[in-house]
Formats: structure tokens, sequence, C-alpha cells
């Protein structure tokens, strides 16, 4: 019995977990053990993993609340598992809860950003916004204690200045001190006696100061002082001003005042700091720190086009192509008037021209003579510039899509008012160490890190900011410790890649400092270069050390060596899958002749380096790219063969690829409206006719689109149909076979197949329509068979069913093979989008682009394809990527894969560093000139690679 209780906490008893595509699998889990689950992707690891352990943890929380506390939590379905024992509470740090919310940042993510907002407000020391001097806060016994510093004998006066820099004859203000009883004034530095007449110019700015008080310092006059200071700071609001006789002049204030300026500030709180709250945040824009607007690049993209040639894209100005439209009219007008003609191209157009064209006229009237359906006239026009016209069409819209449209044309730059900086000029004037809170930000970790190490502070302020710059430095250190140290904390959390917004997350948990935790990881060496895995693996490690489960998602061959224990989940993909292949160390896995996984890793099977490596049929040349942190480099791109662009994270790669090349061709190739990164120009794109960049996007947002609808099988498969002796029968076209439309569909559940119920506390119930069971059409349609099957059981078909069905089609079996080709056996059809991982999504991408004529001049853009991909599923990957560049085409990979590295035929590595220490190319050449480049981190890595594979 006690053996048995033992035994119970050591290790989480899984029985019968049937989640998704698991066939009825039970397992004992090491607790307090750092443990991998692996196997091909769509074998059921995250079924397990998320959808069986994580989901019954979260569920277990949930029962233990109350039920009105439930309400607002919904309630979490239980998973189709028998029973799990021993499971520890779960907390999930997985890619998808990234917030996408432009105040997100990753300061805020962490909290470390609150840490510095109660630092500032506590030993942080103000200035003035407008003459930068340091404002201090004094009592009474303060000021007198500093005026009886002063050397004995010194003559001094203490005045009150009433007015600074005000207009007026101020004749009353006069009247009311002599009738206070005060003698003397200073106006503007010129001392007079109350009782004479005081002549002010009243458009003038004037200085008054009320002398109260004359003294000479020396020992106890201590009273007659603090009375006198006291009647200064009722009089003036808090300030007070001691001349000594020689001419200088000492400023007090009683609160956050400039007395130079006379700008008061209110009580520092943390929440002066917060770019959140209306008490921080920069009036101008509410604390985002950027705003869209108008941008003339986007308005008139070519500017070697004249007017008349169509210059202007911009919506409401596309028809000033048309003489008889009445924008052409006002472009006749203005060019009547100012002297130019719409048909030289823009560029050639004179500065101040193309000035009044975006910006206006000034109020300048022209006439516009413009003949329309109800008559013609003469009309004084003053022109209000493309942009303002623009913006007020904008504003004035009612239609959700022309708003989306118009917003095609902005781009967003930085908050003219803070900067870019988020927070108020108040807020900004405060420093610690000279820096202000948004500079800190502005930092990358590692040098914010050395920074907090160095920071000199008065003892005063050392012992208020003790414990938090202890809690500063080690949050910190952690984000250092996961590989991000070349993140800066005002960096928004929507820039961020999946595997960086896990990396985030993991340090945030490991600042909480919990035990006795089970941590489920989705693949967190996703987007990290091999040099920065250690790294990871040593934090990982901690957590266990703590005392914690980890149990991590992962096809990292250096993470399966560290862990414990792990579980490879197969033998194969979606229906092939979903049992227990292996269990043990990395060793006994090894051993085990039934894992594929044990076969990659002891190198039994092997990715082969390519025999010989291609030679590039040309190049493109980028040059002068400084997008981010690239230092104004020059980049060849060889085409027609594979190239990685390789380094360590936030090295400049995505910059380059994304930003610069991707975004440029788009714009010259493809006429997409974007602004590539900043760069001097590209050299050769007339080489190439078309750009595309297949990332890990979901492939449709709604439940009705799936891989059928995406890669365009479905329209041959309804055509198909619709040629059947039935469908000719009933009259029906491919239309009746679509989903989405009247006709075929039921009309119950619109089509969806499911009906959603909302029900109060408990979590939304969706269930299959009643009337068609699901099967999305109606009975009619499903009457129509092609060899015994009706248009829903084609959708239920996975592609490798799919691939015998239609074996004499030729076109549909040429769109499904490809889908077979790239690893997606196991899809079904019609499996709705959102359900897929990106993996699946990109690969789906690649399918669709597959079975596409090739022209040869294609440029495809992958950012790490092997995101959830395993050993095999990468080798499958790898021959995808050759068979796409064969045809001539060009394809440009950003990646840290090694098998896919070793397989280019030519490597771009930047860096050597990530954030402002990266940003040069390190080395150029193919794998083998990489590997014996000795500055290169990925060369050190590819070395040991070749030399495995020979």
């Amino acid at each position: 019995m006690i053996k048995e209780e033992k035994d119970h906490k050591k290790y989480i008893k899984i029985r019968g977990a049937k989640e998704h595509n698991l066939k009825d699998i039970s397992l004992d889990i090491p607790r307090d053990e750092f443990v991998v689950l692996t196997g091909l992707s769509g074998s059921g690891k995250s079924s397990l993993a998320f959808d069986t352990i994580y989901a019954e943890g979260q569920r277990r929380y949930m029962e233990s609340l109350s039920s009105y506390a439930r309400q607002f939590l919904g309630q979490m379905e239980k998973p189709n598992v028998e029973s799990i024992e021993g499971l520890p509470p779960a907390i999930s740090i997985d890619q998808k809860s990234t917030n996408r919310n432009p105040r997100s940042t990753v300061g805020t993510v962490t909290e470390i950003y609150d840490y510095y907002r109660l630092l500032y407000a506590r030993i942080g020391i103000p200035h003035c916004p407008k003459c930068g001097k340091e404002i201090k806060k004094q009592s009474v016994d303060q000021m007198v204690d500093e005026i009886m510093k002063l050397p004995e004998r010194t003559k001094i006066q203490l005045l009150a200045p009433v007015v600074r820099g005000r207009k007026g004859e101020h004749v009353k203000l006069f009247e009311q001190a002599k009738k206070s009883g005060y003698v003397r004034v200073m106006v503007d530095g010129s001392l007079y006696e109350l009782n004479e007449e005081i002549k002010l110019d009243k458009n003038k700015k004037h200085n008054i100061e009320i002398i109260v008080d004359r003294l000479v310092v020396k020992e106890g006059i201590e009273k007659r002082l603090s009375d006198s200071i006291e009647s200064v700071l009722k009089l003036a609001d808090g300030l007070l001003i001691v001349d000594l006789i020689d001419g200088e002049q000492l400023n007090f204030s009683q609160n956050f005042a400039c007395s130079d300026c006379g700008i008061s500030i209110d009580e520092i709180e943390p929440r002066n700091f917060s770019f959140n709250n209306p008490f921080g945040a920069c009036p101008e824009c509410y604390g985002i720190g950027i705003k869209m607007e108008f941008d003339e690049d986007l308005m008139i993209p070519d500017k070697k086009l004249s007017i008349s040639q169509g210059a202007i894209v911009v919506l409401g100005w596309q028809s000033a192509t048309d003489p008889s439209s009445y924008t052409n009219a006002i472009l006749q007008a203005l060019a009547k008037e100012y002297k130019f003609s719409l048909d030289t191209p823009y560029e050639d157009l004179p500065e101040d021209i193309r000035n009044m064209l975006i910006y206006g006229t000034n109020g300048k009237s022209v006439k516009v003579y413009y003949k329309g359906q109800r008559g013609e006239g003469v009309y004084d026009v003053a022109f209000e510039g493309l942009i303002k016209n623009v913006e007020r069409r904008y504003r004035e819209t009612g239609s959700e899509s022309s708003k989306q449209e118009y917003e095609t044309f902005m781009r967003t730059t930085p908050c003219k008012c803070c900067g870019g900086k988020r927070l108020k000029k108040e807020s900004l004037a405060v420093t610690v160490g000279d820096k202000n809170i948004a500079d800190l930000t502005e930092y990358s970790i590692r040098d914010l890190f050395d920074f907090m190490n160095n920071l000199e502070l008065t003892s005063m302020q050392l012992k208020i900011g003790q414990l938090i710059l202890k809690e500063i430095r080690a949050r910190l250190g952690f984000l250092i410790d996961v590989g991000l140290d070349y993140l800066s904390l005002a960096r928004a959390t929507g820039t961020l890649s999946g595997g960086e917004a896990q990396r985030i997350r993991l340090a945030t948990q490991i600042g909480s400092g919990l035990v006795g935790v089970a941590y489920i990881l989705d693949e967190p060496s996703i987007g990290l270069h091999q040099r920065d895995n250690d790294k990871l693996l040593r934090t990982l490690c901690n957590l266990k050390d703590l005392g914690n489960t980890l149990i991590v998602v992962e096809h990292d061959e250096d993470t399966m060596f560290a862990a414990d224990h792990i579980v490879d989940i197969g033998p194969g993909a979606g229906e092939h899958g979903g049992r227990v292949v292996a269990e043990g160390t990395a060793e006994e896995i090894m051993a085990n002749p039934d894992s594929i996984t044990g076969a990659y890793l002891s190198g039994k099977i092997q990715i082969p380096v390519p025999k010989e490596r291609r030679k590039p049929t040309d190049y493109i040349k980028i040059k002068g790219a400084k997008e981010n942190n690239l230092k104004n480099v020059n980049v060849d791109i060889p085409l027609g063969i594979m190239t990685c662009v390789t380094g360590v994270s936030g090295s400049g790669k995505s910059s380059l690829v994304n930003e610069i090349l991707y975004k440029r061709l788009a714009r010259d190739l493809n006429r997409a409206r974007c602004i590539p990164g900043k760069h001097t120009d590209i050299i050769g794109v007339d080489k190439l006719d078309k750009v595309i960049d297949i990332d890990q996007s979901p492939i449709g947002r709604t439940p009705r689109s799936n891989p059928a609808t995406y890669t365009g099988v479905f329209d041959q498969i309804r055509d198909l149909f619709a040629t059947t002796p039935d469908a000719k029968a009933k009259g029906y076209k491919k239309g009746r076979f679509s989903f989405n439309v009247k006709g075929g569909r039921c009309e119950a559940c619109s089509g969806d197949g499911i009906l959603k119920i909302e029900m109060n506390f408990l979590p939304d119930v969706y269930v299959p329509c009643e009337v068609c069971d699901g099967k999305r059409y109606n009975r009619e349609t499903l009457e129509v068979k092609y060899k015994g099957k009706s248009i829903y059981d084609v959708l239920d078909m996975t592609v490798e069913e799919a691939l015998k069905f239609f074996e004499n089609m030729p076109s549909i079996r040429r769109k499904i093979e490809s889908l077979n080709d790239v690893g997606l056996s196991y899809v079904k059809l019609g499996q709705p989008s959102t359900t897929l991982s990106g993996g699946e999504a990109q690969r789906i991408k690649l399918a669709t682009e597959l079975s596409k004529r090739s022209t040869g001049k294609t440029i495809y853009i992958l950012d790490e394809p092997t995101t959830g991909l395993h050993f095999a599923d990468v080798h499958k990957l790898i021959d995808i990527l050759r068979r796409l560049s064969d045809g001539g085409n060009t394809v440009v990979v950003i990646e840290h894969n090694l098998d896919v590295i070793k397989t280019a035929d030519y490597i771009i590595d930047i860096g050597p560093e990530g954030g402002d220490k990266g940003g040069t190319v390190v080395a150029t050449g193919t794998p083998e000139e990489v590997a014996n480049n000795d500055k290169s981190y990925t060369g050190i890595y590819i070395k040991k690679q070749l030399e495995r594979f020979q």
C-alpha cells in the first residue's frame, strides 16, 4: 500500500487517453524530471501534452472554484481520458498566446517595467521639462538650514516672486502689497519703493518680487528667518528667492516647481510612468507612441509616371486620368495656375509644385471649370492638398472596407509630441543615473543589465531602491539566460516571433519561482541559434531543479540528449499515429528498432548532403541595407539555387530578408502596397517575375476554409460532381456543391455542419447539426454520387485515401499528390483550417506552389519552415525545397536547423551577435566554405555536421 502511494507521487499516471487521434494510450510520466515528447508532425504529441495533460490540470483547478467565479471563466471540456493520477497544477507556455495589442511591450509582459515605474517614482530626480533644471521640494526647516550654511555676516534679502513673465501694469498688486505693509519691490531687476509711482509697459512681460525681509546671517536669527520664509511662501505659492547682496540668487521651492519657468509638477507616482494610464501617457498619441499618417510614397508609388498616366493611386484620385472627372478638373486648374504639365513625370516636377500637390495651396483659390451631369460651371476651389483631402475622406467614410482600403496608404510614424517615447514630457524629465525611463527601455537587455550593475546612487537612494533593484537585476538576468539579450523592453510583443514570445513567458515564470508545478512547453527552441540552445537548456534544467516537472514537445536533438526521459509517439501521423512507440532515455530510444526518432538520433538514417552544390545562374544585389540593426551592408543573393540566411537570434536576418528583400520585390513585382526597409537599392529585380512568401500564418480564419478550398482542388472536384449523370439529370451546376452558398448546403447550419449553443456559465457547446448530421449539405445534394461517394464523403477523406480515389483524374491527382509529398497524407481534405498547426498551414502553401506550373523566374521566401517538424518531415521538406529550386527558381530560407543549412547551395551568415552587436555579413559561400570560417558561429556547428556525415 505504502509502496503504491510512493509510486503514485513519483509519476503522472495517464490511463486510456483517446483525445483526437490518440489510440487509448496508457503512460507513466516521471514527476520532477525533464521529459520530452517527440514524434512525427501530427502524430499526437500536442494532443497528449496540451489537450490531455494540460486541459485536465486546468479543468481540475477550475472545478475548485465556486460556481459564481466559474461563470466568468467559462467551463473546460473534460478531455477524453479515463483517468490521470498524480497530476500537479499545470502551466502551459505555448506560442499562440502572445498579446498583439500595440500597448503590450516586452517590459510590460515580463513585469520589469512595473518595477522600473516604482523605482523612478521613489528615487527618480525630477527636472523641469522646459529648461532641464533639477527640481527639489523643500520644507521650511530645510530652507532655514540651507540659508544658515551661508558664511556669517552675509547680507541677504528674502524675495517673494509674485509675477513671473506676465504682461500688464500690475497696479492692483502694488496696492495690495503696500496695504500688507511691505515697503520695497524688485521689478525686472530694479529696486523700487512702494510709495513711489511705478509705471510699467502693459505690453511687455515683467518679473516682480516683493522684498519681505532683509537679514544678516548670524546665530539666533532662525526664528525670524522661518517666520519670514513662511510669509514669502504664502505670497508666492511656495516659491522663495534668497538674494545675496553680491548679486547671486538662490531659489527654493516648497512644491515640485521650477522657480525659473514657473512650471510645477505633481507628486510623482508610479502611474506617472505608465503609458497605459492618462496620468502618464502622452496626450497626443495616448501612449501608443505612433500615429497612422498618409504617406506620399504609398499614394504615388511610381514617381516615373506622370499624373495623366495615373501616378496618383490613392482612393478617390484614381479617376484623375479621366478627363471628365472632377479630380481631373481640379488638377487641370492647378496646372494652369501654377504653370506645370500633367504629362511631366512626377519625379521631374519642381519641388514647390510637388509640395503644393501634397500639402495644398495655403488657402489660395484656383478657378476650376467642371462639366458634370447637372450642367457646367466655374468654381473657386482652395485646394487642400492630397494628404488633407484623403484624411477628410478617411474620417467621413462610414464603410469599414473603405477605411481598411485607405489604411493601406498610411504608414506608422513616431508621434511628434513625445518622439515615440509614449510618455508626457513631465514624466520623461525624471531621471535615475541621468537617464529617463524611456531611454532605459530602448537599451538592449544586455546593455541595460550592464547599466544597472554600474548604476551610481546616493546612500539614501540605495536604501530606498535596494529591493526594487534586486528584482530588476534578477529578471534581466533571466531574460539573458533564455537568449533574449538582444531585445529591448520597449519592443512591442506583436513583433516577436513565436519562439521569442515563448521564451519571454519562460523567463517570467522563472522569476515567479514556483515549485511543484508541471510546465508544458511547445518547442521552446524555435528561432534559437544552436549557440543559444545551451543557455535555454540550462534554464530549463534550473526550473526542474527547483522541483518542477517539465513536459516539452520538441524535435531538437540537443534537447533530447539533455532530457531525463523521452516519449516517442507515432509511428506515423494522423490516423497512423497516436501510439507510444518507445520511451526511456536518449540511449534507450536509439536502441529501439521501431523508433524513427531513435534512427535519426543514432545516425542510422541520415539526411544526406547533396553530392554537388549547384552554381548560381546570376545574382540580385542588395545595396546599403540599414533597416533596424543592419550596418549599411551589401549582400548578393544568388539566383536559381537554394540559399540559407543564418545567424544568431536578433542578428538582422529577418530585417534583411522580410523587411528589405521581400517587401521591395513585392512592391516592384507583385504591385503590393508596402514600404520596404531602409536600403539604397536592389539591382537585378528585372531577373525575377514574382515573389512568394510562404510563412506559417493560418490559411484561413474561419472553419469554412480547408486544404481543399485553399489548394483549389475543391473547384475541380465540384466540376467533376457537376458532370455526373445524377447531377445532369437534376440540372445541378457546380455551385450546388459549395457549402458557402445557398442551394446545395444545409440551411439549418448554413453549411457549417455544426451549431453553436451558448450556455450561461458553461462553455459554448458545439453540436452537429441535427438536420444534416454534420454533413453540411442537404439531402438532394448528397444523393449525387461519384464512384459511390457523395461530396461529403470526399471532403471526409484523408489525402492518402483521396489519392487512391482520384488516381484516374490527372488534374485533381496532381494537386492532391503535392499535399501527400509535403507529408500531409493524414490531413482530411475538408479539415477546417482553424485546426491546422502553423507547420501544417505552411506545408499546404508549399503544396499549392508545387502543384502550379513553374515559370523559372520565381523567388520563394521562407522563414523557418522547419518549425514543428520532426527529422523525417525535415527530410521531406528539404526534398521539396530542392524541387522548387530545380526549375531555375530561387529559394531563400531563414533557418537555424542544421540539416537544412548543410543541404543548402549557398549560405549568407549574418552576425556576429544579436541586436546592436549584429547587422554585418560574417560569411558567405557554400556550407563547406562557411564551415572553414572561424568568425562564424554557424560555421562551427556546420563543421561538426559535415564531419559527422563524412
